[in-house]
C-alpha cells in the first residue's frame, strides 16, 4: 500500500480531485453508506483531531483501542478491509447533504495540510493517546483512501 503525505500540497490536490469526481448519485462498490454519509463518516476523524472538546472513550476502552487497533489503523503496510467494523461515533445513519459534506471534508483536508507536521506530531488522539505525525498521516490517508476506493474514485 502506498501512503501519501497529507501534509504536502500535492496530496491535497490529489485527494481534492478524487473527491470532486464524486456526485450525489455515486454509488458504493461495497458497504451500506451512501456518498453523503461516507463523506460525513470520513469527517468524524477530523472532527476528533481538531475539536478539543471531543468526547473520549472511557480509559479501559482507550487502553484496548490502543492495544488492539492503533497499530492496524496507523501502519503504512496494511490497507483497511472492506466492510470492517467501525466505532459508534463514526456510524452515520441519517441522510446527509452531499454538497455540504463534500465541502466539509475538503476544508478539513486543506486545514490538515496547513496545520502541518508540527501540529500533529505528539498530538493526543481521543482514542489512541499521543500519536506521531506519521501515525496521524497514515490514519487520515488510509481511511480516506479506503472510502474513496469504496466509491470508485
Amino acid at each position: 500500500m502506498t501512503i501519501l503525505n497529507i501534509f504536502e500540497p500535492e496530496t491535497t490536490k490529489l485527494l481534492t480531485a478524487r473527491i470532486n469526481e464524486l456526485t450525489a448519485k455515486t454509488t458504493p462498490q461495497w458497504g451500506k453508506m451512501d456518498v453523503g454519509q461516507m463523506l460525513a463518516h470520513c469527517s468524524v476523524a477530523y472532527d476528533q483531531a481538531f475539536d478539543p472538546n471531543t468526547k473520549r472513550p472511557p480509559l479501559p476502552v482507550r487502553f484496548l483501542l490502543k492495544l488492539l487497533l492503533k497499530g492496524k489503523l496507523t501502519d503504512a503496510r496494511t490497507p483497511y478491509k472492506k466492510n470492517s467494523g467501525t466505532a459508534p461515533a463514526f456510524i452515520i445513519k441519517d441522510a446527509r447533504d452531499f454538497e455540504q459534506e463534500k465541502n466539509r471534508i475538503l476544508a478539513y483536508i486543506q486545514r490538515t495540510e496547513k496545520s502541518g507536521v508540527a501540529y500533529f506530531d505528539n498530538k493526543e488522539s481521543a482514542s489512541f493517546g499521543k500519536m506521531t505525525a506519521d501515525e496521524w498521516n497514515n490514519l487520515f490517508y488510509k481511511h480516506l483512501d479506503h472510502h474513496l476506493m469504496q466509491f470508485g474514485v
